[in-house]
């Protein structure tokens, strides 16, 4: 009787040590760890932050951290624009609050939930951009200096503080527009933000035209070498034909990369999944080159 016992002791601790090394399974909601707390969540009783000041744009270079040309997110692949001048895209904003908060951001900057700071999957860091909330007018400043937001149809993830500013809070996301900064000309982001506005006062509709024969507008770059670095990656995309476009906004240049002419919704529904695929959220149809 003593033998079985002890023959049964043994296998039962064998068990145990098999079960100490097996790998455990990693969190994604705490990042394996590196968070507290499964949920994000917002301040008890946050202060005012009604007037915290918008980022100053200033004309620094990109960090070594967080711009590797490519990577990967939950077996999704996402590519960083070689520049973040020109870039403009609407879409879905959230936030984020203090389950970040002290914590690093991809470039290894410190999130603080009070400054004007947002998380983008495709714009260098740390960049600067205007965001403005559609939906009522609001516009604030943020310094780009984290990566995601990794759901989908989100194009950017804004500090607790910017979404309070535009007003997003409550309902937990809005509709926005993106204008990265040229930290060395803003003047020039309010001349893109002026023709726009004039441009629907005209009662042109830049967001729904005509899907017979449109294109897929993946970015616009000052720099024509930044427009080339996206079309050689968009060459990737099977049966993609990429033609860059030169315009002239007042005594600027602008270089925009085009995918098309895509002919139909579903080739313009399937072409929008493999450039967010890769990283280029929120493509902008429009009518003709």
């Amino acid at each position: 009787m003593r033998r079985i016992t002890l023959k049964a002791v043994v296998v039962l601790f064998a068990i145990g040590l098999v079960g100490c090394s097996s790998t455990p399974t990693y969190d994604r909601e705490t990042a394996g760890g590196r968070y507290k707390v499964r949920k994000d969540f917002a301040p008890e009783n946050p202060p005012d932050v009604s007037n915290v000041a918008d980022a100053v744009p200033v004309d620094i270079p990109y960090s070594r951290g967080g711009n590797r040309s490519t990577y990967e997110v939950w077996g999704k692949r996402y590519n960083v624009l070689p520049s973040h001048i020109g870039y403009k895209a609407e879409g879905i904003a959230s936030w984020y609050g203090l389950k970040f908060h002290g914590h690093k951001t991809s470039n290894g900057e410190i999130y603080d939930i009070y400054k004007m700071s947002a998380a983008h999957k495709s714009l260098p860091i740390p960049s600067f951009a205007k965001v403005t909330n559609l939906d009522n007018g609001k516009s604030v400043v943020v310094r780009v200096n984290d990566r995601g937001p990794f759901h989908d149809n989100r194009l950017i993830d804004l500090s607790y503080s910017a979404a309070a500013r535009l007003e997003i809070l409550q309902r937990g996301t809005g509709r926005v527009r993106v204008e990265a900064i040229d930290a060395r000309d803003p003047a020039g982001l309010n001349q893109t933000t002026q023709s726009t506005a004039q441009s629907a006062e005209k009662g042109v509709d830049q967001q729904q035209p005509s899907v017979a024969g449109s294109f897929l507008q993946v970015g616009s770059f000052s720099k024509e070498d930044s427009a080339l670095s996206v079309q050689q990656q968009l060459s990737a995309i099977e049966g993609a034909q990429t033609i860059i476009k030169r315009v002239r906004q007042g005594d600027s240049e602008f270089h925009r990369v085009l995918v098309g002419p895509l002919t139909d919704k579903r080739s313009i529904d399937s072409m929008v999944q493999n450039l967010e695929s890769m990283g280029y959220s929120a493509p902008l149809l429009i009518n003709s080159p």
